[in-house]
């Protein structure tokens, strides 16, 4: 929490007026005075040196300032989240298609993509299928992403991860 003004219990602090010129170390009162004078604040913003240092500045402009800055870098701040798409060996053509769009528009927006191709009753039994309808997927979205790793079977599933490529 940030002392300002009559908060600032301290005897003796470092001031730097509005326009960041150093006005030396002074009573706190002095300084208070000092700001008054002005229509500003007494702002603590380094506790912590010996004396604590003090700017004059406007408070209320300094608390929006920092939100704003915050709030950008919140906004430029993206996590990646991981996507999931389910295939069949037997998925059709229009489904595949549409699936596929989606991959590309998660990809896009700079998310990852699990891939897993889920089997039922015998279909298990055409892995060798099932690994050639993938690698096309894979030839047909390499430009907008990358497998992090090779397509592998856990149980009746065949999943993998499609990273998107680094924005130029």
């Amino acid at each position: 929490m940030t002392r300002v003004n009559r908060m600032i219990r301290i005897p003796r602090v470092m001031v730097v007026d509005e326009t960041g010129e150093q006005l030396g170390v002074l009573e706190t009162h002095e300084a208070l005075a000092i700001a008054e004078d002005k229509g500003l604040d007494l702002v603590e913003v380094a506790p912590t040196a010996r004396p604590p240092v003090c700017k004059i500045m406007d408070y209320g402009k300094f608390k929006y300032e920092q939100a704003k800055k915050a709030k950008k870098a919140k906004q430029a701040s993206h996590t990646v989240k991981v996507k999931t798409i389910q295939f069949r060996p037997k998925t059709d053509d229009h489904d595949y298609q549409f699936k596929k769009k989606h991959i590309l528009s998660f990809l896009e927006a700079g998310n990852k993509v699990k891939i897993q191709m889920r089997f039922r009753g015998r279909e298990i039994t055409h892995l060798d299928l099932a690994m050639e309808f993938l690698n096309h997927l894979i030839d047909e979205i390499k430009e907008y992403g990358t497998p992090e790793s090779r397509p592998q079977r856990e149980g009746r599933l065949i999943t993998f991860v499609v990273a998107p490529l680094k924005a130029k």
